[in-house]
């Protein structure tokens, strides 16, 4: 591959041709870090039963490798092609050893049937050379460059893989790390660019979509461990995960990248609830966790069409109004956005707020199976409800313009009063302190709204009303949603109060995004099957 052909590509014209087109034929191949042979046969049978297609056997790790026998027990039955990689420690591996005993056991391994050797570049020539005219046929080299620090410029890692090319190498290997989410994008150029057989990674949470997306881009291959907690490198995802969450062999060039955009991201749900919901409808995409730092540069860069919509969480919510080039008038009001979709007719994106949507529509459903609908001229059981709001951050600020727009009066109770007073002023309500809320009681038939942590696992004790106070109220909703029951919920329940959970309010708001990510209906009953089970 000559550099030229990418040479003057920057990130933020980073583009998926539309004319490229490649059927997934992208390998997953499972590493054994194991320290004993046994572990390793063991591994082997695993990996096959999980659906790898390479077993890689990374025998830097054994504690006591015999070469000859070791390997010939490895290779004599192996249920799998077999790639064998002696890692040495200046490449970030774990062997300390003599040179020579190295690339003599890799060349054994060739003998005794592996498959593939991966070999570093700093010394792929003179093993190149030890094995000129002894190579089987099928037998392939990988030669490999590590950098543990950062990811290259589009333009260095293009003459990277010229260099390694030039060794013989059938396979071209790269791993970068990504400092940032978009380092990972470099690589990607360098992949839909490549006309060589090339596994491309970008190492470390940040990097993840490297491995994920690599079938859209043509990677050779992706590595996925055989369990949590037995990974190679930083940032490697389970083969289970790669199959079964990411539906990674049915990823291909046309396949529409969804994600959650937020800082942290690993603990969310969402992509087994998204991923789960596009394969029942048969929609070709994916949803992928992005761990970004600077929202405005990942939207910058990440500007290919199929780059089509993300969710948005803490702590860019905010943010995601400035970076959006429309606004939906509600979610401009709240000051928050929590999906982002790019218009397929002039690539703009359009900015949306699921999370008052969910909610509201969630409360009013339980005014209405409360008998007590009380529905107007507006169609919505809140119109002329006083709607009481406890917390004023940005989940208080989304029921409180969501309430208000239905009809609602609404009552902001917040520790903080000064607080209270300021998003009440915003949406022409009242204000009250949460020690107030006591004895506030002003009308029977009341609907609250929690939007605090309190009674959030771990503190499921806590509780922002006291269980005397309920009773003024017809319907009680907690935003909370870890526990399902909080115990705010539970006393209500216990007081004749109809309740609304906040796994409800999840539920809605992702069948809301579905609807804007997939021009389709939700589907509702599956979705809350996978909440059901997951969350």
């Amino acid at each position: 591959m000559k550099s030229s052909s990418i040479s003057g590509l920057l990130a933020s014209d980073f583009h998926l041709g539309s004319g490229i087109m490649r059927m997934n034929s992208s390998l997953i191949c499972v590493p054994l870090v194991s320290k004993s042979v046994d572990e390793m046969l063991i591994g082997m049978v695993q990996a096959k039963d999980s659906g790898a297609d390479v077993i890689e056997l990374r025998i830097d790790y054994l504690e006591s490798l015999r070469p000859r026998s070791d390997l010939e027990i490895l290779l004599r039955d192996k249920p799998l092609p077999v790639l064998v990689t002696y890692r040495p420690k200046w490449e970030g591996g774990q062997y300390e050893g003599d040179e020579q005993k190295r690339l003599d056991a890799l060349r054994l391994a060739m003998e005794l049937g592996a498959d593939y050797i991966d070999v570093e570049l700093k010394v792929a020539h003179e093993f190149m050379s030890s094995i000129s005219g002894n190579k089987p046929e099928k037998f392939k080299v990988i030669v490999s460059s590590h950098n543990y620090q950062s990811t290259p410029s589009a333009e260095e890692i293009g003459n990277l893989v010229a260099t390694i090319q030039a060794t013989g190498a059938d396979i071209v290997k790269i791993a970068t790390y990504a400092v940032d989410i978009t380092d990972v994008a470099r690589m990607f150029q360098v992949l839909v660019h490549c006309q060589v057989p090339i596994i491309g990674l970008v190492m470390s949470e940040r990097g993840a979509i490297s491995r994920l997306l690599c079938p859209k881009f043509g990677g050779y291959l992706t590595f996925g461990s055989v369990s949590a907690g037995k990974e190679s490198a930083p940032g490697q995802p389970t083969i289970k995960d790669l199959l079964d969450l990411y539906n990674l062999k049915n990823i291909g060039a046309d396949t529409k990248v969804f994600g959650l955009i937020g800082k942290p991201v690993g603990h969310s749900k969402s992509p087994l609830l998204h991923n789960a919901a596009f394969r029942s409808v048969g929609f070709n995409a994916v949803y992928v966790p992005l761990l970004v730092d600077d929202l405005a540069n990942f939207l910058k860069v990440y500007s290919a069409p199929d780059f089509a919509g993300f969710s948005c969480t803490m702590p860019h919510k905010e943010t995601a109004v400035q970076c959006c080039d429309e606004v939906d008038p509600i979610a401009k009001s709240i000051g928050a956005v929590n999906t982002i979709i790019r218009r397929p007719s002039d690539g703009k994106l359009i900015g949306y707020n699921t999370d008052y949507i969910g909610a509201i529509s969630a409360i009013e459903d339980g005014i209405r199976g409360s008998h007590n609908t009380g529905i107007n001229a507006t169609g919505s059981p809140l119109a002329g409800k006083l709607f009481v709001v406890i917390g004023a951050g940005g989940a208080g600020k989304a029921l409180a313009f969501g309430a208000k727009a239905k009809g609602a009066k609404v009552v902001i109770a917040n520790r903080t009063y000064d607080r209270a007073r300021e998003l009440a002023d915003l949406v022409g309500g009242d204000a009250i302190s949460l020690a107030e809320l006591e004895s506030f009681h002003p009308a029977n038939g009341m609907i609250l709204a929690n939007t605090t942590s309190m009674g959030m696992h771990p503190n499921i004790d806590g509780t922002p009303i006291s269980k005397q106070a309920l009773s003024f109220y017809s319907v009680v909703f907690d935003a909370v949603y870890i526990p399902k029951v909080t115990r705010l919920l539970r006393e209500a329940e216990e007081s004749g109060v109809s309740t609304v959970s906040g796994v409800e309010m999840f539920i809605r708001q992702a069948m809301g995004q579905f609807e804007l990510f997939t021009g389709m209906p939700a589907p509702e009953k599956h979705m809350r099957e996978i909440v059901a089970r997951y969350v």
